[in-house]
């Protein structure tokens, strides 16, 4: 076994050239690597039959080997050449494959795997490249800031520990900045570590700026190679603080609101177009001659409409000047009677709303909550004219310039009474109304004349614009007058009805209506009033005519009364009528007394 060995270990000497220039025909196998990662090498060739070991060595700068790992078939053992740059990094598997542990850039070599056989040597090699990815760049030594129209350093983008050694690009904006003669200056500097071999690369950049570079963003990107190619990295970008002259001056009134109004507070602010900003400026008030010297900003409080006028504001140089011009909007609103006001019904009250604004306005009028169509007018005043009336006007194009002014009128009145009785359907009692209206609202009370007994038992409708009523029903047995008091602060009003027995006939009179159907048959009433007057006139018109045409015709002055007579027919009638009724109501009447003088004997 020990000649053997020898022998193999001659003919691996000897061998060793003509495997390289071999392989070298061939073509070499690579292998990539991660910095500090492991290095996995398959042997490239195949494990022939009659194998005695396996050997891996890696070649010098001079071409000499330096054998590592030996592995034998027969033993199954594995043996480690004692390499100092290799010491416990090693490891050589059955099928040969050798591993390297935390790859480092001297492991960038030509290694080769050695097979032996009793009659043959077989050699391949295999190249392992590393590569290492650089700390991602960053700017350092910014410059505090930028002036325009000046050369200046504006920082160093550094990338450390690459391999193989990377390339800086400058950015602004997303574009690459090419050098331009003493306006653009990159000089870049690549060093490497002598014990690690990694690269740290170093791109300082000289630069001219102008205004337009006022928020640009610098940044710079490392180009470099990993094992899957060529790779970049960037950088986080940075911006700077440029300064350049004021060219510009302008005036700005804050709230920046399209209207202003009496009231409100107003600040001017004057800027310039510089970097820094001035900080003093000279501000022109309408009606003063000298500019008030102030910082950025000029303030005035709770504006009056004087204040309309043109502002101005400049440097302290007077080099630049703007200007704006400044209305202040007014609105005012008077309100004639206005509060609360007391009148008596069937007064006249004239009532008035003036306006003066710096614009047209919009007057509207509210009642009790609700819009008005129109604006009020009271010749006679009624109880439903009481109520809160606003007078409000606005200026639609000024937000928040609003008037309003109120009148509380209240409408007073004293106790009216009209009574009403009927007959209820069922023929056994009868309902007896009293119909009161004033203002403030009068207290009821029932009475039966004669024993002065107060009736309780009585209901009342809801209060409504002056109006509401009391009612009773009863079921007299005999004849029996009833008193409805009404009362209030103004008078105090006492009206009686005589109320008849149950089982006396009587002529009942109707109730009076709820406003509302009062209101529509006054309507009614009114619009047939006016049809028989039209109806009258026309009748009127056609007797003259025929009253002439037949004195035209006749000359008789009987026939055109005859004539006149017969155009006018009903009038006895409806008189007959109205003296009839008023007669009805004397017999009842005389009914009535006749029956109490029975009852009381």
């Amino acid at each position: 076994m020990m000649i053997t060995e020898k022998l193999a270990r001659g003919l691996v000497s000897s061998a060793c050239s003509t495997a390289v220039s071999h392989t070298g025909a061939l073509g070499l196998y690579t292998v990539n690597a991660v910095y500090g990662d492991t290095i996995t090498m398959p042997c490239p060739l195949e494990v022939p039959d009659g194998l005695m070991f396996g050997k891996w060595k890696y070649e010098m700068p001079n071409g000499s080997p330096v054998f590592i790992a030996f592995r034998s078939s027969t033993k199954k053992n594995v043996q480690y050449d004692d390499v100092p740059d290799y010491k416990d990094r090693l490891s050589l598997s059955e099928n040969y494959t050798l591993s390297i542990k935390n790859a480092r850039i001297s492991d960038e070599k030509r290694f080769v795997c050695m097979l032996v056989t009793e009659d043959d040597v077989s050699e391949e090699p295999t190249i392992v490249k590393v590569f290492k990815q650089p700390s991602q760049p960053e700017i350092l030594h910014q410059a505090d800031l930028l002036e325009t129209e000046k050369l200046q350093m504006l920082g160093e983008c550094i990338a450390r520990d690459s391999y193989p050694e990377g390339n800086v690009t400058w950015y602004k904006n997303g574009r690459v900045l090419q050098p331009v003669d003493d306006v653009v200056v990159i000089n870049l500097q690549k060093i490497v570590d002598r014990t690690t071999g990694l690269f740290t690369m170093t791109s300082s950049l000289q630069y001219m700026p102008t205004k337009e570079d006022v928020n640009a963003k610098f940044s710079c990107i490392v180009t470099y190679y990993g094992p899957s190619g060529q790779k970049t990295m960037q950088s986080e970008p940075v911006v700077f603080d440029v300064h350049y002259p004021t060219e510009k001056v302008t005036i700005q009134v804050l709230p920046q609101s399209s209207t202003i109004k009496e009231g409100d507070n107003i600040t001017l602010k004057c800027s310039g177009n510089g970097n820094p900003p001035p900080q003093e400026f000279l501000f022109y008030i309408p009606g003063e001659t000298e500019g008030i010297r102030s910082s950025d900003t000029y303030v005035m409080t709770d504006v009056r409409r004087n204040a309309t006028g043109q502002y101005r504001c400049s440097l302290t140089d007077k080099s630049m000047m703007d200007s704006t011009t400044i209305t202040v909007h007014y609105l005012d609103l008077q309100l004639t009677p206005s509060g609360e006001v007391t009148k008596q019904i069937g007064e006249a009250l004239p009532v008035s709303c003036t306006i003066s604004s710096s614009r047209n306005a919009t007057v509207f009028w509210i009642k009790d909550n609700t819009r008005m169509q129109t604006s009020p007018s009271f010749s006679s005043l009624q109880y439903q004219d009481a109520g809160n009336y606003v007078c409000e006007t606005t200026l639609q194009e000024v937000e928040g310039l609003r008037k309003r002014q109120t009148l509380k009128l209240i409408v007073e009145g004293k106790p009216q009474i009209k009574m009403t009785k009927k007959t209820n359907t069922n023929k056994m009692s009868k309902t007896i109304i009293c119909h009161v209206e004033g203002f403030p609202k009068p207290a009821v009370q029932w009475t039966v004349t004669g024993s002065g007994s107060i009736l309780n038992k009585t209901e009342e409708t809801k209060y409504v614009n002056g109006k509401f009523s009391s009612k009773i029903v009863i079921a007299p047995e005999e004849n029996v007058t009833l008193t409805c008091i009404a009362e209030n602060e103004l008078e105090r009003t006492v009206t009686s009805m005589n109320v008849s027995a149950i089982n006396i006939p009587e002529y009942d009179e109707p109730e009076d209506r709820s406003d509302d159907n009062s209101e529509k048959v006054n309507d009614q009433a009114k619009l047939i009033v006016g049809i028989v007057v039209g109806l009258l006139l026309v009748a009127l018109i056609a007797g003259v005519v025929y009253w002439l045409y037949v004195k035209k015709s006749n000359g008789a002055k009987g026939k055109s009364e005859n004539a006149a007579a017969q155009n006018f027919p009903s009038l006895p009638r409806t008189a007959s009528k109205h003296v009839d009724k008023d007669l009805g109501n004397i017999e009842e009447n005389k009914k009535l007394e006749e029956n109490n003088h029975k009852s009381e004997t």
